[in-house]
């Protein structure tokens, strides 16, 4: 089972980490030797027995205080948690319910988590997306928010790298989930994401969870401040 070099086991919390690329950080760290806690609104039915999960609503201050108050230290913190409204997005409260969530809560989750992470010497990994840098004109406020989320993890790195937490986040392409499920559908869209990757093929959230993985670990020491695309090349393209 993996540790850390002075023996102490690897903790992390992984919100969003019921379903999707949460869930797939969840299990990959997990089987690491990872003591791992999902935290979210949602579950898959099958989720691992060696995952905890914690209802959490990471716009709740209640919510985030009792998920954190019995961590001691905390060795890594993966931000999952987001949503994707679609057509509601071009609404006032569509729009400003997807910035909460997904920038807000992130924020916040990273803040309250700061003490354990900062006694573990841990790390935080933001999930961004190559809708960070593209436009996305069937859902502005989740372009938006991911942009957002960029900036806020160099902000955080900047603030946080003197008191020993490392920030990055990865920015994942087009990946095969429940969110992108609509957009692979499409019998038009669909074909056409395809052919525009390099890699002709969407992620499989294992992939995406295996670069999250090395970013919370040692070997990562020094990397602090990056958004790294996970996209098959899509940005290249």
């Amino acid at each position: 089972m993996a540790q850390l070099r002075d023996g102490i086991m690897r903790k992390a919390i992984v919100t969003g980490g019921g379903t999707g690329i949460g869930r797939a950080t969840a299990e990959y760290l997990a089987q690491r030797g990872w003591q791992v806690t999902a935290a979210g609104l949602e579950r898959d039915a099958d989720l691992p027995s060696d995952i905890a999960f914690a209802d959490c609503d990471i716009t709740d201050a209640g919510a985030r205080a009792a998920l954190f108050s019995q961590v001691g230290e905390l060795h890594g913190l993966v931000n999952c948690a987001g949503v994707i409204r679609f057509d509601d997005e071009w609404t006032d409260d569509g729009f400003r319910k997807v910035m909460e969530i997904n920038v807000g809560g992130s924020f916040a989750v990273a803040n309250a988590a700061l003490p354990a992470l900062e006694r573990a010497g841990g790390a935080v990994v933001n999930i961004a997306s190559m809708w960070s840098w593209f436009g996305n004109s069937a859902a502005p406020a989740y372009s938006a928010s991911k942009g957002a989320v960029s900036s806020m993890t160099r902000s955080l790195a900047v603030a946080w790298g003197g008191r020993g937490v490392r920030v990055n986040a990865v920015a994942p392409g087009w990946v095969d989930t429940k969110l992108s499920a609509r957009a692979k559908a499409d019998p038009v869209r669909g074909p056409r994401i395809a052919a525009r990757i390099p890699l002709q093929r969407w992620a499989d959230p294992a992939e995406i969870a295996a670069v999250i993985a090395f970013l919370l670990s040692p070997e990562a020491s020094y990397v602090h401040g990056a958004i790294i695309p996970v996209d098959g090349g899509y940005l290249a393209a």
